[in-house]
């Protein structure tokens, strides 16, 4: 898969690159025609760092945040982003004056929970919710709904890349659109055109990768 790779770029951003195959991919939700590679995104300290940044400005002074809720192993982007938010002058109302980075888990049946001894990071605070790829917002509506059951505040949502620009009424603040990936498609399982054309799969993807099929 790797030679039918291209990059795309950031708006106002051009050292922010997206790593992009073409292909016919499965997520747990849908199907999608493109993988996107965001490894060194995540893992890659000055590529996180500018990532951070880039989000970070979306959110104004007056929004408070108290925790950043990681999914797909975004927890080096939301430390970055934590530090720009403090830097920016977001305000946490929490008693120790910082914000919390927070990993939820899923359990067996696929909600997303927060074990006894975070749930305080949680509860009463205002909440950032960080992601890698939004494509259905399935993902994220469970995760809005384990917040909300936990009683946070939802103040916003970042992603490095999403298909869609709202999930819930809440506006997506991406890095990447869906008009940023060239013909990039996502359909359910059932209605796939690709499947529908004989297209074989060349992956099942999620939040932390993909493997071969």
């Amino acid at each position: 898969m790797e030679e039918r790779m291209f990059k795309v770029y950031a708006s106002g951003d051009e050292k922010i690159q997206l790593k992009v195959i073409p292909g016919h991919f499965a997520t747990p939700q849908s199907h999608i025609s493109h993988y996107l590679e965001m490894t060194t995104m995540k893992t890659r300290c000055a590529e996180a760092s500018r990532i951070a940044k880039y989000l970070s400005t979306k959110y104004e002074t007056s929004t408070p945040v108290d925790s950043i809720i990681c999914l797909d192993g975004l927890e080096v982007v939301g430390a970055f982003l934590a530090e720009e938010l403090a830097k920016a002058g977001v305000l946490s109302m929490n008693a120790h004056k910082t914000i919390y980075i927070v990993t939820p888990e899923f359990n067996g049946n696929g909600q997303l929970m927060f074990r006894d001894n975070i749930q305080h990071m949680v509860r009463n605070r205002n909440v950032v919710i960080l992601m890698g790829s939004i494509t259905t917002g399935e993902t994220l509506r469970k995760c809005m709904e384990s917040i909300l059951y936990y009683g946070g505040t939802i103040q916003g949502v970042s992603a490095i890349f999403s298909a869609v620009n709202k999930v819930a009424g809440l506006d997506i603040n991406a890095v990447f659109y869906k008009k940023d990936v060239p013909n990039y498609q996502t359909h359910k399982a059932s209605e796939c055109p690709m499947c529908k054309t004989g297209q074989k799969l060349d992956a099942i993807v999620n939040g932390y990768g993909y493997s071969k099929l």
